[in-house]
Parts: structure tokens; C-alpha cells; sequence
């Protein structure tokens, strides 16, 4: 009855109300998300020695932290979507085999970035600086964030297995959990406080893999509590490639999604630093800090996408349109905030981080000119949910390659290359952002106008039809 209840709130509820209390819990898991990308880099920058050089080994690292949590993240969604369709369904052997080939996926991921973590740091760092004291670090850096990252993966598989079911307040607990462990845990291994040695970067590494750990350790344990309709049996393990092939058919697209952003940020960090390597850190601190309003903004989003899908398959032509300008307004107030707080205090954020002289002047200025681009990157992250809540996830897929790829590396090569034979400002390589962000927003526009006609406008209003189906 209470399962039914919840279903209904979809149909029924206020759009309004029913879209803020399913994106505010959504957008609090998001954006504690980004204080493990966050807090490192604060506590680093403030060493007693190099605390720029390690700053910058961070930003050099984040590219594959992001590629770790897109894998896992999207797996999750997989497993996520064709659980609860499963469980709708009251198919008890596809749930448990669901959840047990996602365990399974959880493995390989790990065992991928585990070897990656040995054999393929050293590379990887080689490609974007020649730096050796921001090598070493920075591989000191990834080999444990790596070779320690089943925390991270299976955290990701469980946190969505426990929202398949409707307990998305026990992966919240857990994230928090693991997010304060990090944080207490920095300083005291970093600096070496509490009779800890002084790690420094190595101790910003065990601080995030222990908390990543945390947060894993207590999503298992309310996996097992609560989740008492799933089965753990290792038999479920057994990989099934149709099942397999299902988690990906939903998951692919979340995982390019977000492997787009480390993509994007591996390819800025080398286009900057044939520049300077200032640039690479005022770039890498600004990206971290500008995830706070962007998984904001992504965390609506995934509230936009259950709301206009459910009454997508309602037909309820009212309910879209409402879904649609209530995820454009809300996700655009949220972007406009966070323009204005980068706008007013560029300066204070910056000065957290110990930053001073050109590296500061750098990131001041990132913030102040790339923070536009929040004004239409809004604009893109709704439509991108609005898009596969009505079916249309080639689209939402294309607007992403574009704002975070296609449109982004090749203009920002070219205005660095302009910068270095004319010794200009580093500030025209930041309008980048803002760029592909205007352009691609103009494009979802359009896209937009093109799916509503053809999916939203030809609807036929049956205002009876839920009320029917629901007596």
C-alpha cells in the first residue's frame, strides 16, 4: 500500500512540491559527492612545503577519480532502473540476479582500476606534466586512490541498490558517514597530528580511500538490513550476459555522461600546461569547486527525469509541461546562485586554499569568467533529463559530447596557442566554457522544440485516465 502510495505521488502531487522533495535529498547525495573532490585540495594546498606542487598533483589525479566514480555511478544506474522495474514486476529471480551481476560488475571495476593503479600511473602522470616532484605526488596520489578504490565502486553499487528499493535515506547516512571521516581524517594525516606521522598528499590519499571505505562498509551493512526481498547468494553472482548486457543498455549513456567531464578535464589540464602550470591549478581548483553547483544541478536533474517519464507514460500532456518548466526554473535559480557567489567571492574562496600571486590571479579569474557559462549550463542540464525522461537519450547524449567535448578542447587549444605566440592573457583560454555551453544550449533548444512536438504536443489529455487506472 505504501509502495502504491509513492507511485501515485507521481501522478498526482503538486509538480512543484513533489519536484523539491525528490531533488533536495538527491541533490545533498550529489553535492557531498563532490566534498571528497574538494576537501583534499583545501587541506594540501595549506602544507608547510609545496603545497601548490601538491595541489596541482590533485588536479592531475582528479581525471581518473572522475572516471572511477562514472563507472561505478552508471553501473549503479543500470542496476538501479532494472531493479526497481523487476521488483514492480515481483520477478524475484531477475531482482536477485540483477543484484548480484551488479556485485559481480563491482569486481571487475575494481580489479581494472587496481591494475591500472600498479602498472599504468606512471604513464598516465607522464602525459601531462614533466615536473618530478608533481609526478611523484602525483602518483603517489593515484596509486592509493586506485589500488584502494573497492570503496568508492561498491559504495556506488550499493548506495543504488538501496535506491531501487526506496531507501534512499540509508545511502544518504552512509555518504555522510564517509564524507566527515574524510574530512576529520585530513589534517590529522596530512600534517600529522594526533601522533600520526606526516603523510602530506599520501595522507590526503588514505584520508578519501578510508572514507570512501566508510560509507561502502555502512551501505553493505544497510544493504543486508533492509534490503531483506534481495538475496546475496553467491550463485547470483554468476555473470549473465543478458542481464549484464541490460544494466548496460540503461547505464552506458550515464557512464559516457560522465566520463565526458574527466575526458574533458585531462585534455584541459594538458592544454594548460603547455602554458603554465599555474594554469593547471587554477584551472583544477576552480573545476572543484564550481562540482558543488553543478552536482546541484545534476542531483534536480535526476529528480526532473522520474517525475516527466512517469507522466510521460501517464500521457498527461499538463503534468509534462509542468515537469519541464519547473526543472528549467528550478535548476536555473540554482546555476544563477551559484554564478553570484563565484562572482562576489572569487577572491575569499581563493585565499582558502593558500593560493597567492599568479596562481591566485588565475583562479580569480577562472571563477569570474567561466561562472557565466552557469547561466546556460542550466539550460543544458535540465533538457539533458528532460530528454531521457521522454525517450530520447541519443539527445541527451549528443548535448553532452558537445558542451563537454567537441565544442570544448578544440576552441581551447586554439585560444592557447594564441596565448603562447602572442604572450596574452590565459584569461581567453577560460571563455572556453562559456562558449561551448552558449552554443550547445542554443542546439538543446532546438532539440528541444523538435522531441516536444513530436512526443509532448501530439498527446491527447486524458485527465481520467490515472484516476481510472488507480480506482
Amino acid at each position: 500500500m505504501q509502495e502504491e502510495k509513492e507511485i501515485n505521488k507521481l501522478g498526482t502531487a503538486p509538480v512543484p512540491q513533489l519536484m523539491l522533495s525528490m531533488g533536495i535529498p538527491m541533490i545533498l547525495s550529489m553535492v557531498l559527492q563532490a566534498v571528497y573532490n574538494i576537501v583534499d585540495s583545501a587541506f594540501v594546498s595549506n602544507m608547510a612545503e609545496n603545497g601548490e606542487a601538491a595541489l596541482n598533483a590533485l588536479t592531475l589525479a582528479f581525471p581518473v577519480q572522475m572516471l572511477m566514480v562514472a563507472v561505478g555511478i552508471g553501473t549503479g544506474v543500470g542496476a538501479n532502473a532494472l531493479l526497481s522495474k523487476s521488483l514492480g514486476q515481483n520477478n524475484w529471480e531477475k531482482v536477485n540476479r540483477t543484484a548480484g551481476n551488479a556485485v559481480f560488475l563491482g569486481v571487475v571495476i575494481y580489479v581494472v582500476f587496481l591494475l591500472f593503479g600498479i602498472l599504468g600511473a606512471g604513464a598516465y602522470v607522464g602525459t601531462q606534466t614533466a615536473n618530478p616532484l608533481i609526478i611523484s605526488m602525483t602518483e603517489d596520489y593515484l596509486r592509493i586512490c586506485c589500488c584502494i578504490s573497492f570503496g568508492i565502486v561498491f559504495f556506488s553499487i550499493y548506495e543504488k541498490l538501496l535506491q531501487a528499493s526506496g531507501h534512499s535515506m540509508f545511502s544518504t547516512i552512509a555518504q555522510i558517514a564517509g564524507a566527515v571521516t574524510n574530512i576529520v581524517l585530513d589534517p590529522i594525516m596530512i600534517y600529522g597530528l594526533l601522533g600520526c606521522p606526516e603523510l602530506g598528499v599520501k595522507g590526503a590519499a588514505y584520508a578519501t580511500v578510508i572514507g570512501q571505505c566508510v560509507s561502502f562498509g555502512l551501505a553493505f551493512v544497510f544493504h543486508l538490513k533492509v534490503n531483506k526481498e534481495i538475496s546475496n547468494h553467491i550463485k547470483y553472482m554468476r555473470p549473465s550476459a543478458k542481464t549484464i548486457g541490460e544494466i548496460y543498455a540503461i547505464g552506458l549513456p550515464a557512464i559516457i555522461a560522465q566520463a565526458l567531464m574527466s575526458v574533458m578535464t585531462y585534455g584541459m589540464n594538458i592544454i594548460l600546461g603547455g602554458i603554465t602550470e599555474s594554469a593547471v591549478t587554477a584551472y583544477g581548483l576552480y573545476y572543484k569547486i564550481q562540482q558543488f553547483i553543478l552536482f546541484a544541478a545534476f542531483g534536480l536533474r535526476d529528480a526532473i527525469t522520474p517525475i516527466v517519464s512517469f507522466n510521460h507514460g501517464m500521457q498527461s500532456k499538463s503534468r509534462i509541461r509542468e515537469g519541464i518548466k519547473c526543472g528549467l526554473v528550478y535548476t536555473m535559480v540554482i546555476m544563477t546562485a551559484g554564478f553570484l557567489v563565484l562572482e562576489i567571492f572569487a577572491v575569499p574562496l581563493s585565499g582558502i586554499f593558500g593560493l597567492s600571486g599568479e596562481t591566485q590571479r588565475l583562479c580569480v579569474s577562472a571563477m569570474r569568467i567561466i561562472s557565466v557559462s552557469f547561466l546556460f549550463a542550466g539550460v543544458n542540464i535540465a533538457f539533458q533529463g528532460i530528454f531521457q525522461a521522454l525517450d530520447s537519450g541519443i539527445e541527451s547524449l549528443v548535448i553532452s559530447v558537445l558542451r563537454q567535448f567537441l565544442f570544448v578542447l578544440p576552441i581551447a587549444w586554439i585560444f592557447a596557442r594564441i596565448v603562447e605566440q602572442t604572450g596574452g592573457n590565459t584569461w581567453l583560454v577560460w571563455l572556453t566554457i562559456p562558449i561551448a555551453e552558449i552554443i550547445s544550449a542554443g542546439l538543446a533548444i532546438v532539440l528541444m522544440k523538435r522531441i516536444y512536438k513530436r512526443k509532448v504536443a501530439a498527446i491527447q489529455e486524458e485527465a481520467c485516465r490515472w484516476k481510472e487506472r488507480t480506482v
